[in-house]
């Protein structure tokens, strides 16, 4: 992962597969689960850079309610106290859409919010800025092997354009336009860009001078249903790994506010074979609903699945070789809805649970779904974004309007 800068949470997911684990395996958290806790506009994810650097990401959302252009903000803050230590000025961004940031390996930190790119250095000083060629939000990126920056513009209807940014010049030096839309965001492997797009799994290659799409490895995941597009694919195991009935009518939780009348599915496609595919029911009531990826623990073969609307968890383990899930635990009346956080080391996940009208931050054994500890951050909204981890075998938890640091 020679794109990214070397630390253990460079980026959204921790790597760019979204394996949502640290690239440098730590301890776990220890208990009992405490938090100190900060009120921010819309945090979006925390990433780190070097030695004891945080970085939050943050956006304004009212303006847009107005149809006025939003901007988005970067922050250095004290990895202990969560204080701003610096700041970046506004950034514009124009159309709303919870963006993305990443330290790439040149040092820099790049942000895609919006329709903009924007290139800051690790004072948060703005270096370059480039207004992306769609008038519509771009939901993030990914970092190539090369170095290479690739983002898409966001729709349900419009295909989607990947863009591909040199991050030296800041300038776009390719493009490739897709044959469906997407909203999911962009997975990647090496210079493989993996893309879930609202009825159909494919990639593209950079081969040295343009983005190819593979005409050999793409699955029709909707075909003939009537579920709804996917979300966040995770490569792992030798496969793509998502979740489907990603349309949904989020407002302060994902509770209720699913869109198609059936359950909503993880799917496997293999990575070597297209034609290897499978979906499974994860909660099988009606109504069910995501906006995120599944976990994905390769070392243990578990895979972990959730029906966000119906406030339902479901672990199954992978067989490699025969590729069937089966069901190792699951956990009802559970509100998860964000990206999670594995710490492979421990075997613990950090996963959200909305209850009681407010966000609560849990610890799980992923062997058994044993409930390890948890604590109560509250606000209204339940977090469908990016945690990380910190430096100090703590977590760093994003919830919309505000930023908390869990710790033992």
């Amino acid at each position: 992962m020679t794109g990214y800068f070397d630390s253990p949470w460079p980026g959204e997911d921790g790597t760019p597969d979204r394996r949502q684990a640290p690239r440098r395996p730590g301890d776990g958290l220890g208990l009992p689960l405490r938090h100190t806790l900060r009120a921010t506009l819309m945090s979006t994810m925390t990433a780190l850079g070097g030695p004891g650097e945080v970085y939050l990401l943050t956006h304004s959302v009212l303006r847009a309610n107005l149809g006025l252009p939003t901007t988005a903000q970067v922050e250095r803050i004290d990895p202990l106290t969560l204080a701003t230590i610096d700041r970046s000025p506004r950034l514009p961004g124009g159309p709303m859409w919870p963006g993305g940031m990443a330290v790439h390996a040149n040092g820099d930190l790049y942000t895609v919010y919006g329709r903009w790119a924007h290139r800051l250095d690790r004072a948060c000083r703005v270096k370059a800025a480039l207004q992306l060629p769609i008038n519509q939000p771009y939901n993030s990126f990914v970092i190539l092997d090369c170095g290479l920056i690739v983002t898409k513009n966001l729709s349900d209807t419009m295909p989607a354009q990947l863009t591909v940014i040199d991050p030296e010049t800041m300038r776009i030096i390719a493009t490739l336009d897709c044959p469906e839309a997407s909203i999911a965001r962009l997975s990647a492997v090496g210079n493989t860009v993996y893309i879930v797009g609202v009825q159909s799994i494919f990639r593209c290659d950079w081969t040295g001078d343009a983005l190819h799409r593979d005409p050999d490895w793409r699955h029709d995941y909707v075909g003939a249903t009537r579920q709804s597009y996917g979300w966040d694919v995770v490569l792992a195991l030798g496969h793509a790994w998502f979740m489907d009935n990603g349309r949904h009518r989020y407002r302060t939780s994902m509770i209720g506010r699913g869109v198609s009348p059936t359950a909503n599915r993880l799917i496997r496609v293999a990575l070597d074979d297209a034609r290897d595919h499978a979906a499974i029911e994860i909660s099988g009531l009606a109504g069910g609903s995501i906006t995120n990826p599944p976990l994905v623990d390769a070392a243990r073969g578990i895979v972990i699945g959730f029906d966000s609307a119906n406030r339902f968890m479901q672990a199954w383990r992978f067989d490699a070789d025969t590729r069937a899930l089966s069901p190792l635990w699951h956990r009802a009346d559970f509100g998860c809805a964000s990206h999670m956080v594995l710490l492979p080391t421990s075997g613990q996940i950090v996963t959200n649970d909305y209850r009681r009208g407010g966000e609560e931050v849990v610890l799980l054994d992923i062997e058994t779904g044993a409930e390890q500890g948890r604590t109560r951050i509250g606000g209204m909204t339940q977090g469908v974004v990016f945690p990380s981890i910190g430096w100090s075998n703590d977590v760093y938890w994003c919830s919309m309007r505000r930023v908390a640091r869990v710790f033992g």
